[in-house]
């Protein structure tokens, strides 16, 4: 699993209109380009915001990503909710769980 190719990826997609144009028509070849596991792709084509959130994408990438979806600030929260319901706790990056 690498973050840092998944935060790329939503990254450049939600600042460069190129990538934005080739992601809607091609989405699984732009996927391709990174280097994802099958569970990040999974949330990425299926435009999991919620899984994405739990696999430690940064609020920040995330938020642009999630309205670039379509999502409204609201449902945007509530997909993070529904995340963490449906996956557990954020396994990686700053939002992570500790347990101890």
């Amino acid at each position: 699993m690498s973050l840092y190719a998944l935060q790329k990826l939503l990254y450049e997609l939600n600042r460069d209109q190129a990538v934005q144009r080739r992601f809607s028509t091609e989405r699984e070849s732009v996927i391709r380009g990174y280097e994802l596991d099958s569970e990040e792709e999974e949330a990425i084509l299926t435009e999991d915001v919620g899984l994405l959130y739990v696999l430690g994408v940064n609020g920040q990438i995330l938020m642009h990503y999630a309205a670039w979806c379509g999502l409204e600030w609201q449902e945007y929260l509530e997909a993070m909710r529904e995340g963490l319901r449906r996956h557990g706790p954020v396994r990686r990056g700053l939002y992570s769980t500790v347990w101890e």
